[in-house]
């Protein structure tokens, strides 16, 4: 399937099959990746704007990010490690640094400045190689893993830097997800070519179940549905883009109670 950088470029770019089903790839993929998240709308490093839509997406982020620590604290002690992969500005690890030893990692400066700015007890670290081996309770990555092209390699670092029944938490779109078959090559999650990879739910269970990992369970995330729909929309210049995403949006997570299929899936993976 070809499909336009909406958010950008205009560029067209194809998403392909690769060798684990339900795993797509873009292709062919840019030398220069940095420059296509060199924009002030990109939502990962923008920072506070007083604009109305800005205030409510902060509202709705705050859900979101206690949604996230919830989930770690079902699964760890106070005080654990845990370590957030591609950190971006830091909402997450400020969210939960009172309660965890946390640790950041985000590759792009302006986001790391904006992190390092906002953050009292968390360590921002540069380089993976810098953490002790079998020394973290946790590494998170919300949203990120799809950016990575090296994913066998990074998976295998995460491997070596968590303990025995340590957790990997995943959160990535889902391609198999109502809202995604209805919007097609307007589906704004597939945002490539910054989505290196695009995975259906299968998909990631083919590839987190294996010698190395457990996948323990599967969360949705509920409020991606509507983002992304109505992101969808506005690339297809519909009129009231945010009516009909916030009703394509609900739409898609009513059938994904059955189904299982949200738009955007959680997965805590253990180290065995």
């Amino acid at each position: 399937m070809k499909i336009k950088d909406h958010f950008l470029t205009q560029e067209e770019f194809e998403v392909v099959e690769t060798e684990i089903p339900g795993v797509l790839r873009t292709t062919p993929l840019p030398d220069n990746l940095d420059k296509y998240y060199e924009s002030k709308d990109y939502i990962s490093h923008h920072q506070d704007s007083g604009t109305l839509k800005e205030k409510l997406y902060k509202f709705l982020q705050g859900f979101n990010l206690n949604y996230k620590r919830n989930i770690l604290a079902k699964e760890l002690f106070l005080h654990a490690k845990v370590l957030d992969y591609g950190c971006g500005a830091g909402e997450f690890l400020k969210y939960i640094e009172d309660d965890f030893t946390t640790f950041g990692i985000e590759p792009n400066q302006s986001a790391q400045n904006a992190a390092t700015k906002k953050l009292s007890k968390t360590k921002i670290i540069v380089d993976l190689n810098t953490i002790e081996d079998e020394s973290l309770d946790a590494i998170t990555l919300w949203h990120v893993f799809e950016h990575i092209e090296n994913q066998q390699h990074i998976l295998d670092e995460f491997y070596k830097k968590l303990k025995t029944n340590g957790l990997l938490i995943i959160a990535v779109p889902n391609h198999s997800s109502f809202d995604a078959k209805h919007y097609g090559k307007f589906w704004a999650a597939y945002d490539v070519p910054r989505h290196v990879f695009h995975f259906s739910k299968s998909g990631m269970e083919k590839l987190m179940n294996n010698e190395n990992w457990n996948l323990k369970k599967i969360k949705p995330l509920h409020l991606d549905a509507f983002y992304i729909s109505m992101l969808s929309e506005k690339y297809k210049k519909s009129p009231l883009f945010w009516i009909k995403g916030m009703i394509y949006g609900a739409i898609s997570n009513f059938k994904a109670i059955k189904s299982g299929e949200f738009s955007s899936l959680i997965y805590v993976v253990e180290k065995k």
